[in-house]
């Protein structure tokens, strides 16, 4: 099988992939056959499905223009995935040119074309790490390079601590990262719930289970916990579409209701 000229050496596209999975339910064209029958499969169980990924990206790029609006300039979006319309560093840096923005993802092709895309933008970066090794990102020379820590940073975990299982403790891993920021940043997630829909997620999950990054789907309450120690901003912890939705833009289909997403502020 020969291979795009974008695709990194060593990537497996045997087997399906979540980011490019993602990308293909945003209509991008990182994405291969196998990618693209995984979701048919995950379709199939729950039609609509996909709305998720759109109603995720709608809520990142209001967290970012929310955010940027709080006076925010240091943005570090990990579990980024791969880059297609509304990226961060475009959406922030449109309103504040200042804005620095970094990258990390697991996934090698996510990080290759995110480094494509930025070579011209010294403001943003993308790097290839793992969200479990919090540390290993806080302290990468290239982070340290764009950020300053000794300022606000928005940490931003977009639909990826789902695929953090318990015995990985997702709630020791923000507060990692939480204990690295001062006073003033913040920490948006969102997360997919079983809250709604729990026969068809429990069928979702087990799809997900033949990928490198099985899922884990989380209550309200579980997702409220993972932001211990932060002050979350109004309206809570909500469907994605109900957090500051702009006229007309609120999605009730049941695949938008899926996700959950929140904001908290380090007091």
């Amino acid at each position: 099988m020969e291979l795009p000229n974008w695709v990194p050496d060593g990537v497996d596209v045997t087997v399906p992939n979540v980011a490019r999975a993602y990308d293909y339910f945003l209509g991008g064209y990182h994405n291969f056959a196998v990618d693209r029958e995984f979701v048919a499969r995950v379709e199939a169980v729950m039609p609509g499905f996909g709305r998720a990924a759109h109603a995720n990206r709608a809520f990142l790029g209001r967290c970012v223009r929310w955010l940027v609006d709080a006076g925010v300039r240091q943005f570090l979006d990990i579990g980024s995935g791969i880059p297609t319309l509304g990226n961060v560093h475009e959406i922030a840096q449109s309103s504040a040119p200042d804005a620095r923005v970094v990258y990390v993802d697991i996934d090698p092709v996510a990080v290759a074309h995110g480094q494509a895309i930025l070579s011209n933008n010294p403001r943003a970066l993308s790097i290839e790490a793992d969200l479990r090794r919090p540390a290993e990102i806080l302290y990468h020379p290239q982070v340290l390079d764009l950020l300053d820590f000794s300022q606000p940073v928005a940490v931003l975990l977009m639909a990826v601590l789902h695929f953090v299982p318990d015995d990985d403790d997702p709630a020791g891993i923000v507060a990692q990262l939480r204990d690295s920021l001062v006073s003033g940043s913040y920490i948006a997630i969102s997360h997919v719930t079983e809250s709604t829909h729990k026969q068809e997620i429990e069928e979702i999950r087990r799809l997900y289970d033949h990928t490198p990054t099985p899922g884990q789907p989380r209550t309200p309450k579980q997702v409220e916990a993972l932001l211990d120690g932060l002050e979350i901003a109004e309206p809570g912890v909500v469907e994605v579409e109900h957090w500051h939705p702009y006229p007309g833009e609120t999605d009730d289909s049941p695949g938008a209701a899926l996700i959950l997403g929140a904001v908290g502020r380090k007091p």
